[in-house]
Formats: C-alpha cells, sequence, structure tokens
C-alpha cells in the first residue's frame, strides 16, 4: 500500500513538469509567461512558439497525465488490493497529475489550465467519453476559433458522456463520473477568465503560426 501512496506525489511532480515553459526557454530563448495569455499551457504555447512546437508540447502534456494513470492501473491490477480501493487510488493519482500540471511546484505553482493533462488522465481512465468530448472540442474550434471554449465544451461534454454511460452500467464505476464532474469543474474554473472575454467578445482566437 505504501507503494502505491507514493505514486500520488510522484504522479504530481510528472503532472507538474513545465512543458510550455521548458519550451518556450529552449526553442525561442524567452519565458512563456511574459507573452500572449501568460499561460504555460499548449495554447498559449501554439500562439507564441508555432504550431509545430505548440503541438508537441500538447502531446507531452497529455502524457503527464496519461502515463500515471497507466501505470497505477498496471502495478493495481495484479495487487490483491479490493476493487473499489484501486479505484479511489487510481484517480487519487490522476488527480495528482493533473493538479501538478496547473499548480506546477517547478514555476511557483502557477501552471496551465488542466486541459492536455486532464485529457491524457481521461485517455486512460475513460476513453469512450473522451473521445466524444474531443469530437465537441475539435468541431467548436473549427467553427468558432476558440479554444476556451472548445474546453469548457468538451468539459459538460465529458461530465454528460459519462453520466450517460454510467446510467446504463446501472452506476458500476460511479466514483469515475464524480472524479469527470470535479475535473470538469476545475477546467471551467480555470477558464473563469476566458469565460468573462468571451461575454465581452475580446477573447482571443487561436492562429495557427509557423515557427520563425
Amino acid at each position: 500500500m505504501i507503494l502505491f501512496l507514493s505514486l500520488i506525489p510522484l504522479a504530481y511532480f510528472v503532472g507538474g513538469f513545465p512543458t510550455a515553459y521548458l519550451a518556450g526557454k529552449i526553442f525561442k530563448g524567452i519565458d512563456l509567461r511574459q507573452y500572449g495569455s501568460g499561460n504555460v499551457g499548449a495554447t498559449n504555447a501554439m500562439r507564441v512558439l508555432g504550431s509545430k512546437i505548440g503541438i508537441s508540447v500538447m502531446l507531452l502534456d497529455i502524457a503527464k497525465g496519461w502515463l500515471p494513470v497507466f501505470v497505477a492501473k498496471m502495478l493495481l491490477n495484479g495487487s490483491n488490493i479490493p476493487e473499489m480501493t484501486t479505484i479511489l487510488l487510481s484517480l487519487a493519482i490522476a488527480m495528482a497529475a493533473i493538479l501538478g500540471h496547473v499548480f506546477t511546484p517547478y514555476l511557483k505553482f502557477k501552471g496551465g489550465k488542466g486541459v492536455a493533462t486532464s485529457c491524457g488522465v481521461f485517455l486512460g481512465l475513460i476513453p469512450v467519453a473522451l473521445g466524444i468530448a474531443l469530437i465537441v472540442f475539435i468541431l467548436t474550434i473549427w467553427v468558432s476559433k476558440y479554444v476556451s471554449l472548445g474546453s469548457i465544451l468538451a468539459a459538460l461534454t465529458l461530465f454528460a458522456a459519462e453520466l450517460v454511460i454510467q446510467l446504463r452500467t446501472n452506476w458500476d464505476d460511479w466514483p469515475l463520473l464524480v472524479f469527470a464532474g470535479v475535473v470538469a469543474g476545475l477546467i471551467i474554473f480555470m477558464h473563469r477568465s476566458n469565460i468573462k472575454r468571451l461575454i465581452a467578445g475580446n477573447e482571443n482566437k487561436l492562429n495557427f503560426q509557423k515557427q520563425k
């Protein structure tokens, strides 16, 4: 049990790895926090550093969420720990990875908004609901060019999709639904300034640019 509990802080530090910040330093010699929105997430990396670097950052941020969940499930599935305990431990590890990204210990606890890392987490936990949410995310960005709006609607869709799944399976894995709701709420909260700009009509649109 001590081994499994130790995965929680480990997931936090893995999730907190400042991918976008390091990409700015390595490829452009800049502090990403001083450009664009000032956020050290994939969207700002794409906006400031270019689409190629931005997409690479996004994929690495997704991996930060997926890897801890994958390792946790692999280890826990081979243990004799009760099923509900394994689920709760997996969710604790998953949440630690997301919180690590949002409140990264490497940058004075100021990180990204958690979307890409949450995507990685849900890829390992509820891939069907995630797939539906990704469709909404892509369509929203394609139509509106607002990544923030796509993120918010995708978070809501993820929860709604998982709710339908749990209804159809007699609530077999109800903690996953609760977890999806908590993460969706966190993502929406992290986008509160974006919501204000969307309402005011001055939110930044995503423009794919070439790396200079």
